[in-house]
């Protein structure tokens, strides 16, 4: 990444910066500057990183956002060498808490705004890779069984069971983290089966595949995900039966028949 000239950060490590430049200024998108070297401990691979953040109008220097009035941090990154922008990963990795850099942000919207966002790194924590929490001992013994290979990709045997029309959501594993919320982003390893037109169970989808994660708006997805993730806490590890009115209903969607009932494990790893 091209770093950028003459933006400055003033203020004590950890509080809200005063970030000056001369402006307008013309800003490219993947460009960056160190603002503040930062005093606490390194941001590693596989942290989760919280940073607080201030946009400023390239062209008159003005404040469009800041999230420290409010504490509202976001806490979305999770810095992995595997599916971090590359650009973005070296420029983070290694930083220490409190460190403030700026990024050139070139938008390509209409009214055509370009903004410097700087970011302050203000927390980490390890990021999760799978659910992890205790394991729920009182599983309704005639629901499908769920097996975890050693890496927690998790594998089904139905086990006799059959669908009662109604949605079923039973937490396998409890996390420890926030309760999830019916307007939240959840971000998720899963694995998803069904029958197909034979009766034969199927998988039909899996971000276990490349052992990645998936982010999903939970105002995006099947009314089943709404509903049965909600109110479940970060770390858990969900069994979803999905009846087909909280799903695709009559439609054909992608390998899934109509009128499909759908299985799936859900590993919460974060939400916001």
């Amino acid at each position: 990444m091209q770093q950028i000239a003459g933006v400055t950060a003033t203020g004590t490590l950890g509080k809200k910066p005063t970030i000056a430049f001369h402006h307008p200024m013309t800003v490219q998108n993947n460009t960056y500057a160190i603002l503040q070297k930062g005093n606490g401990a390194a941001v590693n691979n596989g942290d989760r990183v919280c940073a607080q953040g201030i946009a400023l109008n390239a062209k008159d220097g003005t404040e469009l956002m800041s999230t420290w009035e409010k504490n509202t941090p976001d806490c979305s990154l999770d810095l992995e060498a595997n599916s971090t922008n590359s650009a973005y990963y070296q420029v983070i990795k290694g930083q220490r808490l409190n460190t403030t850099i700026a990024f050139g942000v070139n938008d390509s919207n209409s009214s055509g705004t370009s903004y410097i966002m700087a970011l302050t790194l203000v927390s980490k924590s390890k990021a999760l890779t799978r659910a992890e929490g205790t394991k729920v001992s009182d599983v309704p013994s005639d629901l499908p069984k769920v097996t975890l290979a050693s890496n927690g990709k998790p594998s089904i045997d139905l086990n006799g069971y059959k669908p009662t029309g109604q949605l079923v959501s039973q937490t396998l594993i409890k996390g420890s983290g926030g309760a999830v919320k019916s307007t939240q982003t959840v971000q998720v390893k899963y694995t998803g089966w069904t029958l197909d037109t034979s009766g034969k169970l199927f998988q039909f989808d899996s971000s276990w595949t490349k052992d990645q994660s998936t982010s999903f708006s939970l105002d995006s997805v099947v009314t089943g995900w709404k509903t049965g993730l909600t109110g479940q806490t970060i770390g858990s590890q969900v069994l979803l039966v999905i009846p087909p009115s909280d799903g695709y209903g009559s439609k054909v969607s992608g390998k899934i028949p109509a009128n499909s009932t759908l299985y799936f494990v859900v590993d919460i790893l974060y939400a916001s």
